[in-house]
Parts: C-alpha cells; sequence; structure tokens
C-alpha cells in the first residue's frame, strides 16, 4: 500500500497554466494579424514577426546574461508581448525602432522587475508609449489601406492618412466639417480604415475576445466595462454636441479602444484580482480614456488609461477583498 501524502489546503486543481493561457491569447490574435495582413500586406507581417524576435532574444538575453537564470521563453509570455507591441505600430515602422521598442518592453516593462508576474505595468504598452513619446512622427505616419507600404516606405508620406482619431480630435479643435471625413461605423467594424495592425477591424477583435470567454483565458467584466463606459459617455457627448463629437460607435470602434480593452487591459498580472475591482478598473480606463482623447495631447488615450490604472491595482486589490470563507461581513456585524 502506498503513502497517504496530506497536504494544507487548497486542493482545487485545474488544467489552466502560464503556457496554455499564453498561447490562448496567441490564437486569439490571429483573426485581427491576418485582416492587417489582408488590408496592409507584407509590412504588417514584418512588423509583428520583428517585434516578437526582438522581444523573445531580449528575454532570453536578459535572463542568461544578466539575471544569471535560466529562461523560460516557452510560456509564450514574450511571444504575445512581442505581438501586441507589433499591432500597434504602423506598417510601415522602422525595423530599429521596433527593436529599440522591444528592448523597453522586456528589458523595462518586464524583466527589471523580476520577469512575469512581478511587472506592474503592461509591458508591450511600456514599449508602445516609450516609441510615442520618442518618435512621434513614425508613429503617427499610417498607410491606407490597400497599400502594401513596408519600413522601406517610410521616409515618403504621399501613400498616408489620417486615422480617425485625428479627424476627431480636429473635430473637437473646432475644425467646421471634420465629421464627414470620419469613415462610417461600419467601415471601421470590417477595417476598412488606417492605422496599427490592431486597431483597424472590430469585427477580428471580437471574434479574439469570444474566444478567450469560451476558452476560460479571461472574464467579461474588464472588456465590458472598458468599452460600455466609453459607449456611454461618448454617446452623451454626442447628444450633446453631434457636430463636435463622434457617434458612440465610431468612438469604440476607432484607435486602440478594442484591443486595448480586450488584450491588454485584460492582463492577469497588472489588473485587479477580484470582479468588483475588475469593474472598478475598467470603468476608470474608460473614462481617463475619454478624457484623454477629448481634451489631452494625443488623439489615443487608451495607452495612457490602462497604464494610469495599473498604478492603481494594487491599491483596488487591497480594498476590494473577497469576504473569506466563515467571515461575517463587516456590515453585517
Amino acid at each position: 500500500m502506498g503513502n497517504l501524502i496530506v497536504s494544507l489546503s487548497p486542493h482545487a486543481h485545474s488544467n489552466d497554466s502560464v503556457k496554455k493561457n499564453m498561447y490562448g491569447v496567441v490564437i486569439a490574435l490571429l483573426p485581427a494579424l491576418l485582416t492587417s495582413f489582408y488590408f496592409f500586406g507584407l509590412g504588417s507581417l514584418i512588423v509583428c514577426l520583428v517585434s516578437v524576435a526582438a522581444c523573445v532574444c531580449f528575454e532570453w538575453a536578459i535572463c542568461k546574461g544578466l539575471l544569471k537564470k535560466e529562461p523560460s521563453l516557452l510560456d509564450g509570455s514574450a511571444i504575445v508581448t512581442g505581438l501586441l507591441l507589433g499591432m500597434n505600430l504602423p506598417s510601415n515602422f522602422p525595423i530599429w525602432m521596433i527593436i529599440v521598442g522591444a528592448l523597453v518592453a522586456i528589458g523595462v516593462g518586464k524583466m527589471t522587475f523580476g520577469g512575469l508576474g512581478q511587472n506592474p505595468f503592461n509591458p508591450a504598452l511600456v514599449g508602445r508609449c516609450f516609441l510615442l513619446v520618442s518618435f512621434p512622427t513614425a508613429m503617427t505616419t499610417w498607410p491606407k489601406v490597400g497599400e502594401n507600404m513596408t519600413f522601406l516606405d517610410v521616409a515618403t508620406d504621399a501613400n498616408t492618412m489620417a486615422t480617425p482619431l485625428s479627424v476627431m480630435q480636429r473635430a473637437i479643435k473646432g475644425e467646421v466639417g471634420a465629421l464627414d471625413q470620419l469613415p462610417s461605423a461600419w467601415e471601421m467594424f470590417l477595417g476598412n480604415t488606417p492605422g496599427a495592425a490592431g486597431e483597424i477591424c472590430a469585427l477580428a477583435l471580437i471574434i479574439g475576445l469570444v474566444y478567450m470567454l469560451c476558452k476560460k483565458i479571461i472574464t467579461w467584466h474588464i472588456p465590458v466595462s472598458i468599452i460600455g463606459t466609453v459607449f456611454v459617455i461618448a454617446g452623451l457627448l454626442y447628444l450633446a454636441d453631434c457636430k463636435t463629437y463622434a457617434d458612440p460607435f465610431q468612438v469604440i470602434f476607432s484607435g486602440g479602444l478594442m484591443l486595448g480593452a480586450i488584450f491588454m487591459a485584460t492582463d492577469y498580472v497588472t489588473s485587479p484580482m477580484t470582479h468588483k475591482g475588475q469593474l472598478i478598473y475598467g470603468v476608470s480606463i474608460g473614462v481617463l480614456t475619454i478624457i484623454i482623447r477629448n481634451w489631452g495631447a494625443y488623439p489615443e488615450g487608451m495607452s495612457f488609461a490602462i497604464l494610469i490604472m495599473n498604478a492603481f491595482t494594487p491599491l483596488i486589490n487591497m480594498y476590494i477583498k473577497p469576504t473569506r470563507f466563515g467571515e461575517v461581513p463587516a456590515n453585517n456585524k
């Protein structure tokens, strides 16, 4: 008869693992990646491949050379970071800038804090915001849909055009008739707009969301609270002044809002643990996104809103706690 081994609770068993969830996210990103390849051609694919390769190489080098520990590249976290960073960049973004962004994302955003599970901020967003502040022209040079531009074409802007967010900001600043230049909400939903690989097709991102919800990789609380908050506030602004503020559907389908709400704000490490905390976190991101988009210096506010709320996640976790088993809630004492 074998020995009976008794250990402390909990005794819950699950097939979940970091590796399984990370590769689940990769699968969920494939529709958006394939859509960007369809609309922007080889340039989009090159940007994402270079970003993934650079993130994986930097994580391996930092683990082996600086931290003196065995790299855990097979868990898929570096691949997800690389994909998300690449999908936040124009398809004609210079390769050397992608590599710099990957170094900041992995070296500063992730490994500086000890690696996976210890980073307070989403690494891909750290890299993206660094690139936006450091190279604003390259980060806002968007190819037209159907133009197969790559990093070799970055020096020319003959084939570039304004994104919906920049058009919205011009309207907010008082340009008469600016909103008439906006693509329809249906065009944005299907991807017929300029932008980064992960921003142009809301339908592809929603397919990824449904996949992750079905696989229980994420819950609905964060994406629904972000998108719902933005929709409600944008709708109120539209009702107040439809010549200055865009239709709420155009607002939620534009820029990186869908990508951020579904794939970045839901990062396990940098988001709250409880459902109530996640709702507070999501609503706050939605409010900050509207504020930055409409009255900030940058047309896109999603990245900054998520990073700001990443910083508040420890406080949310501290004050929004579930009742322990057997504990009497404070309001019942």
